[in-house]
């Protein structure tokens, strides 16, 4: 049964990951570059604004400690193991695609969080509500197309944000610290449930404290394996281009197959990492205090930079220079991205295993608790706030038989739930393209600029009213 199943996934992985794919996101990200005239070149402001309090604004939490949350679900397992997979299958040059699918993608992430605090509502509970599914809903009158990327949306949390990471935690715990896989399941679920019921505020609050503190100590980890590794970095970067666009051989057995092999599963292993075009984000960035759309929006693209450009990359070039200066790693008999990564951060002894370990349980918790608040809103959307209490309990049970699961069809059906997911949203953010472009001409250069349309009652939308939040208060 198993067997069939994997087939069947891998069948369709390979369609939804085909050149159509990749062409609409890369499309989508060059395409939306254009668009913004090049919104990469207000980084630096956008890092600047995340640490930056709006509290004149509306919103549940900070816009920092949105973005913290954000970060929280996106600096997972895919920045570690996932590149090491990508290494593994599509060989050194997937890192190169994966870099640059971050680099463009900020101008698509900055696309996708624009929208979603455009149009995103209040509950009369006081919650926010946003995300491609309300764009899409109140954007284009796509209610359908919202649905989809919702129910996609609901799914693809119990894989991308709960069963990778999980195995990904209970892997390393069990090679090197001996620990049963099962005891991993039942504590990460136990911990996990201390969080998830607090809400976003609760999510945001732990991610504050925890997203600085592990990026850092990752990036200073990666750091030093590079110091160790200095006589390898630059050989290290000729062989990351150079099989990027062509098949060949490099040191230590490394093996390109070609620019389509790269692509895909750079790209695939991109998207999986920095969540650019997914819609995912920017559910978070709906309940940030921001005063205007572009504001978030500049602060939630961030992300990407942080995620891709600069984890992600250093995590390959750890990976490809420790494989090229120990020849005892056999390339060739390795076609699982956990054993890559244990095998390569396990050569420098003593330090690289820690690193990993520390690195791999604190971005797999991290994500676990910002994507259980993406599942919620897209469940809620498609079923109502009644089943929430049921999803929590379905997201913890998967955490607890997570560890048991095979990794290479949970990476599989992770990368095919994130394709189906990614696509309404794109959609979403290509015909909104204008109204886009509209909103950061008006902000971009007025930053601090109120913008006076007040958010709408979620309930109101739904009987196709919308009163002023002002006369709903008297």
């Amino acid at each position: 049964m198993l067997e069939v199943i994997n087939s069947f996934v891998t069948t369709l992985n390979g369609i939804v990951w085909g050149w159509g794919m990749i062409i609409l996101l890369m499309g989508t990200h060059i395409f939306m570059t254009l668009r913004t005239k090049g919104i990469q070149r207000r980084l630096i402001q956008g890092i600047k604004l995340s640490v930056t309090k709006d509290k004149e604004a509306e919103g549940e939490v900070s816009q920092f400690g949105a973005l913290t949350t954000a970060l929280a679900a996106t600096i997972g397992t895919g920045n570690i193991i996932g590149v090491g997979t990508a290494v593994a299958l599509g060989g050194p040059g997937a890192v190169f695609w994966c870099w640059l699918t971050g680099v463009f993608g900020i101008a698509t992430k900055y696309s996708e969080t624009l929208i979603s605090v455009k149009y995103r509502v209040k509950t009369k509970d006081g919650r926010m509500q946003g995300g491609a599914m309300y764009a899409l809903e109140r954007g284009l009158n796509m209610k359908w197309l919202a649905v989809l990327f919702a129910f996609f949306g609901g799914f693809a949390s119990f894989g991308i944000g709960c069963a990778t990471q999980v195995n990904a935690i209970a892997t390393v715990c069990s090679e090197n610290l001996g620990i049963p896989s099962w005891i991993i399941g039942i504590i990460i679920a136990i911990l996990v449930a201390l969080v998830i019921f607090g809400g976003i505020k609760s999510i945001a609050y732990v991610c504050e404290r925890l997203v600085p503190f592990m990026a850092a100590f990752y990036i200073l980890g990666c750091i030093f394996i590079l110091v160790i590794n200095a006589d390898y970095i630059i050989p290290a970067i000729e062989t990351i281009v150079t099989l990027a666009f062509n098949p060949g051989a490099a040191a230590g057995g490394l093996v390109g197959g070609g620019i389509m092999q790269a692509m895909h599963f750079g790209v695939a292993r991109g998207l999986f990492s920095n969540e650019s075009g997914m819609g995912s984000a920017p559910i978070a960035a709906a309940a940030a205090q921001t005063r205007n759309p572009v504001r978030q929006a500049m602060v939630s693209m961030t992300g990407v930079f942080w995620d891709t450009v600069i984890v992600c990359a250093m995590t390959g070039l750890v990976l490809v220079s420790s494989i090229m200066k120990n020849p005892e790693i056999d390339m060739g008999a390795i076609h699982d991205g956990g054993i890559l990564t244990t095998l390569a951060f396990g050569q420098i002894p003593y330090v690289g295993p820690f690193i990993l370990v520390v690195g791999i349980i604190t971005f797999a918790f991290s994500t676990i608790w910002g994507w259980s608040y993406y599942g919620e809103r897209c469940v809620e959307y498609f079923a109502g706030k009644k089943v929430l209490t049921g999803y929590k309990i379905l997201y913890l049970l998967v955490a607890i038989i997570a560890p048991i699961v095979s990794l290479n069809l949970v990476w599989l059906i992770a990368d095919t739930l994130n394709a189906m997911m990614a696509i309404p949203n794109l959609i979403g953010v290509l015909l909104l393209s204008p109204v886009i472009v509209a909103e950061t001409k008006k902000y971009i250069d007025n930053i601090d600029l109120k913008d006076t349309e007040p958010v709408p009652y979620l309930e109101d939308i739904r009987n196709k009213e919308f009163v002023p939040k002002e006369e709903l208060v008297k």
